[in-house]
């Protein structure tokens, strides 16, 4: 989640808030035809747990632990670490988690970054805080406790947590002449500056674990950058040389462990037949390009954002849940046709900070992301799953984006997301 290219929208459409079970489901046509080797890998209790957990795997377009399929179905929490480090609200990082496992999710997406700043975890360029970096052990620690596998970002394109501008602050420090944030693509010093912090987060031994993160089963993938954008070159070569360097640096190090980008999903000049897909004419020069960008060799799923609210100019209730359908859709067929890969649509939301965004419309959308990715998987598509944007437990409310699901307050919700982790699970024995 960052910022978007539509701040000023006036959506208006009015939707009045109806549980899940007075509307049509979505999902219902496929509750019983899912294949009989699909499955959620169910989660096991924190009690009794085996070391031998296994690693999630990449088979083609699926996604395996051992012989089993495994499919996500998760949430993402931004603030885990740095709520960790204060030990009167680490407590929340296991609320977050039991709260996610009664509904039975198995995924959560979170920063591995905090750059320069409050609780900075890279306080300086190759200078670490251990106190952060035992409050991310933490969450890792808890994560592993929960069986729920995490989804580690490890930079931020916006400012939010620093990011690349504060790469660029740091730079500029250091005497470089840089004039624009999309320098920290191209400079070889800001590389190296991302170059060691990864290797310090992979290679680090957990504290209360005693496992290697680059050896941690807990951790599903690494995420090399959270929706990066280069405006300055929209012809995608300066980030796509970026990414196959940092994926490939990545593996240099954890060889096991998959790796995606963190892309928003739009098409650009490799695919121009594609680019009328995007939300808008913008979204095709900004230096992304999803089909080029998940070709990089060290790149093992494709990533997806989906934030219909934001990224479309009209606030037709149906045009909205016809653009996610299609921009599923397609980026689903693409990744099984053209890239071979799983897919994650690592981030999708609805603000009901704006009082024409109810609870009702949230759980439509919603349901329309769990069926559609259903519908691909039920019928031959590409594994990986769906993250919601964004779960928060009681008492974090503070922190809320106008994204934030306290599955406690709303219990239609709750009933969505659970429903949701009882087709995938009941997939096994149908």
């Amino acid at each position: 989640m960052g910022q978007r290219n539509h701040s000023n929208l006036v959506l208006s459409f009015h939707l009045p808030f109806q549980s899940l079970f007075l509307a049509t489901p979505i999902l219902s046509i496929f509750c019983s035809h899912l294949p009989s080797n699909f499955s959620i890998n169910r989660m096991e209790g924190s009690t009794g747990m085996s070391e031998a957990w296994p690693m999630v795997e990449r088979n083609g377009t699926q996604l395996m632990t051992k012989d089993e399929p495994f499919v996500i179905h998760g949430f993402n929490t931004y603030w885990l670490m740095v709520f960790a480090v204060d030990p009167e609200t680490r407590h929340k990082i296991t609320d977050v988690f039991s709260e996610a496992k009664k509904a039975g999710l198995n995924t959560c997406r979170t920063w591995a970054f905090n750059d320069g700043g409050w609780r900075a975890l890279q306080v300086s360029p190759f200078n670490y805080d251990e106190e952060v970096l035992q409050a991310l052990d933490f969450v890792l620690s808890e994560a592993r406790k929960h069986r729920i596998r995490l989804i580690l970002s490890l930079c931020n394109n916006w400012s939010d947590y620093g990011g690349r501008s504060q790469y660029i602050t740091w730079g500029q420090e250091s005497g470089l002449d840089l004039t624009s944030d999309d320098d920290f693509f191209s400079d070889t010093t800001l590389k190296s500056y991302y170059k060691g912090f990864v290797e310090a987060v992979l290679t680090r031994t957990n504290t209360i674990t005693n496992i290697e993160y680059k050896n941690d089963a807990t951790i599903l993938a690494w995420e090399i950058i959270n929706e990066p954008r280069c405006p300055s070159d929209p012809s995608g070569d300066t980030l796509q040389a970026w990414i196959e360097e940092m994926s490939a640096f990545v593996k240099s190090i954890d060889p096991v462990h998959l790796v995606q980008v963190g892309l928003e999903g739009f098409y650009g000049p490799s695919t121009p037949e594609l680019v009328k897909l995007n939300p808008d004419d913008y979204s095709g020069v900004v230096g992304t390009d999803f089909i080029r960008n998940h070709q990089a060799p060290s790149i093992d799923l494709a990533s997806v954002h989906i934030y219909p609210d934001v990224w479309l100019s009209h606030s037709d209730q149906d045009d909205h849940i016809k653009f996610v359908q299609k921009w599923m859709d397609q980026h689903m067929s693409d990744s099984k046709d053209r890239l071979n890969m799983p897919i994650v649509f690592a981030e999708f939301g609805i603000s009901i900070r704006d009082e024409r965004f109810g609870a009702g419309f949230r759980e439509l959308f919603m349901d329309t992301v769990y069926g559609t990715f259903l519908r691909s998987l039920e019928t031959g598509g590409p594994g990986g799953g769906c993250i919601l944007w964004q779960l928060f437990p009681e008492g974090a409310e503070h922190m809320d984006d106008g994204y934030a699901v306290v599955l406690a307050k709303y219990p239609s919700t709750f009933s969505l997301v659970s429903l949701q982790s009882k087709r995938l699970s009941d997939g096994a024995s149908t």
